[in-house]
């Protein structure tokens, strides 16, 4: 399974702010930018390069060892049409690679904070003087041209996802319209590249076909000039032999994907939407035709960019504070996942299991005592520091949104509970404590 790594840490002066940083720089996703944040590409932007060799190495020994011979064998100059397409037919399938590639396929900004729980005025309290923490559903429910569509909470980039949005687990972005992440042109195919990807692809098809095609028309050229069977023919030229077997493999490929996103626009459908919902079973919302669905693919604006990656980082402002003891809680924490759309296994929220139900993913100090250090004293022990645990005025420290805090602060009671048990157990000398682990030990 892809891991995505953890962004680097950006260091900034605390007088000055933020101000001195562009979005590119402190980018949260795994994307990689080039030119000051101009271009945009995937984690995996280096299989872009194998692409293009892919693509320009064998156009380049067409155009030396075939299209160079055929020039001369058609009058009127037809022979320089062989080179001036396939010139520009490579030309314009780099230059669609790169415009889906380089590009921001449709990301969905994250928030900085988890949006409030709806109907929260934030005056609710409970006793003790403690706001309770909020729950935010984890599944919500909104209508598409009159049918329900279920949206899900991203915990990573804490939004709900708007309908047909799904969160790619190699870039690590929420993609509007999220279609497949292309490892071949090392990007996600989105709202903002879906057309380019589909251009891209039938080109390659195009080219494929026409590089076959004159190959073999040189090889049946050169059987009439000689009057020779077609094996010898192909003697005569192995270049025409190897480029016929690449392209034949490499249209089925292209062809076929073309041929299947010739469907999914038919139908307007994605390809995560194909392969989890199938949509064949029941209605799709979003089909409103072949005729308008192919208009809504290739004859709509391209919406704009929501992320502007080059403008400098704006300063967060201070957060009001709330009562302690209040919050907003993850809709899956303390509940085991099993995300299809970020590719993850079903884990439980957090490394601690049931502990996970006091709140936002945090332990008790009872529970470290009962757990850790003093979790082998006497049941007279552990009881009492459970009722001090209880006490409305001990609060368990809780950690900050999105992140586990590694430092546990146990009350005054707790540490002077401790100290008189270890001098009790000094003045008695012999005495033993029997809930050690290993049976009774002399302390």
């Amino acid at each position: 399974m892809y891991v995505v790594p953890p962004p680097s840490k950006m260091k900034s002066d605390p007088n000055s702010g933020t101000g001195d940083l562009r979005v590119y720089q402190t980018w949260k996703g795994s994307n990689k930018f080039f030119l000051q944040g101009s271009l945009i590409f995937g984690p995996d932007v280096r299989s872009l390069v194998l692409t293009i060799i892919l693509i320009v190495v064998p156009v380049a020994i067409f155009c030396v060892f075939v299209a160079r011979k055929l020039m001369n064998d058609y009058p009127n100059d037809w022979g320089i049409s062989i080179m001036v397409v396939i010139v520009a037919l490579t030309f314009s399938d780099l230059v669609l690679l790169l415009m889906t590639s380089g590009r921001d396929p449709g990301i969905i900004p994250r928030n900085t904070h988890p949006p409030e729980p709806e109907g929260y005025d934030g005056n609710t309290e409970a006793g003790g003087g403690q706001t309770p923490p909020l729950r935010l559903p984890r599944i919500k429910e909104v209508e598409v041209n009159g049918v329900p569509v279920k949206i899900k909470f991203c915990d990573t980039c804490m939004l709900y996802r708007p309908p047909r949005c799904s969160h790619c687990s190699i870039c690590n972005n929420c993609v509007e319209r999220f279609d497949h992440h292309c490892p071949w042109v090392g990007q996600c195919i989105g709202l903002r590249n879906y057309r380019f990807f589909f251009m891209f692809v039938s080109t390659t098809t195009v080219l494929c076909i026409y590089v076959f095609g004159f190959c073999w028309v040189y090889i049946t050229r050169i059987m009439h000039a000689e009057h020779t069977t077609i094996w010898k023919a192909m003697i005569k030229t192995p270049a025409s032999i190897v480029l016929m077997i690449y392209t034949f493999i490499a249209v089925w490929f292209v062809g076929g994907l073309t041929a299947f996103h010739l469907y999914l626009i038919s139908t307007n459908q994605t390809t995560y939407e194909n392969f989890r919902y199938r949509y064949d079973r029941r209605a799709s919302p979003y089909d409103r035709g072949v005729l308008q669905n192919f208009q809504e693919t290739f004859c709509t604006g391209i919406p704009q960019s929501k992320n502007k990656f080059r403008a400098k980082v704006p300063e967060e402002p201070q957060l009001q504070t709330r009562p302690l003891g209040g919050g907003f809680v993850s809709p899956s924490m303390g509940k085991g996942t099993d995300d299809i759309e970020m590719g993850r296994k079903a884990t439980w929220a957090g490394e601690f299991g049931a502990g996970l139900e006091h709140g936002e993913g945090q332990l008790s100090d009872s529970d470290i005592l009962k757990d850790g250090g003093l979790g082998g004293v006497s049941p007279d022990i552990r009881t009492h520091l459970d009722e001090i645990g209880e006490r409305p005025g001990i609060h368990p420290r809780r950690s900050s949104w999105g992140r586990q805090s590694g430092n546990w602060e146990m009350s005054p009671e707790v540490v002077a509970l401790a100290a008189r048990v270890g001098e009790q157990n000094r003045v008695g000398g012999g005495s033993s404590i029997t809930g050690l682990p290993g049976g009774n030990q002399k302390l």
